[in-house]
């Protein structure tokens, strides 16, 4: 069991982080989620789903919503300075923040770690652990792409939601878990959400 820090940011793309929390804890997967303000927004806007302000409301929401699963979450307030990944003696094993705002990438970017999201991150570089970005935003502008870089640079992986089509999707949800198949490979985490380039059979 691996544990992930999963940041749900207030960018366009609530259905990949929903997807990615699934998938980790239906493949056994200790989580640690913590998720801004304008999340809660942009959950209501393109889900129809409201992030508790609490933590302790939102892993009863959480439960209901998926039910037993493999794996185990915990959810942390945006201000929680005691949450295990704010310190680089219990950093966990991967983050991701899946969407990932253009303002959240670029205090990462330049070390301003003034909330437990970014702290995180912070953490994640300087133990040189895995740290996933997912930037939903287009298009890109010269600030954005240098603080990109930046990140590329101090170690983070920059992975756009820019989804394939040669699985031949055949609706909106295929087309989610083809980015959400590439965060968990690059997380290391089994899955069999799409057919792989050179699979003609099974998916997996």
């Amino acid at each position: 069991m691996k544990t992930i820090t999963l940041a749900i940011t207030g960018a366009s793309g609530l259905p990949y982080a929903m997807r990615l929390l699934e998938c980790l804890l239906q493949s056994g997967q200790r989580v640690h989620l913590v998720y801004t303000q304008a999340a809660q927004i942009v959950a209501k806007q393109e889900l129809d789903f409201v992030l508790p302000n609490r933590p302790q409301d939102a892993e009863q929401v959480f439960a209901e919503r998926f039910g037993k699963l493999g794996g185990k979450l915990k959810v942390f307030g945006i201000q929680d300075w005691y949450a295990p990944m704010a310190s680089g003696s219990n950093p966990g094993d991967a983050m991701v923040v899946c969407p990932c705002t253009m303002g959240t990438l670029g205090k990462i970017a330049n070390g301003i770690s003034d909330d437990l999201i970014a702290r995180a991150a912070d953490v994640m570089l300087k133990e040189k652990r895995p740290l996933i970005l997912v930037p939903r935003e287009t298009p890109f502008s010269a600030i954005h792409l240098e603080n990109m870089l930046k990140l590329a640079h101090a170690g983070a992986i920059i992975l756009p939601p820019n989804p394939g089509f040669y699985h031949h999707p055949q609706s909106v949800q295929d087309i989610v878990d083809f980015v959400v198949a590439r965060i968990l490979d690059h997380l290391g985490v089994k899955h069999e959400l799409v057919k792989r380039w050179g699979e003609s059979d099974s998916r997996g």
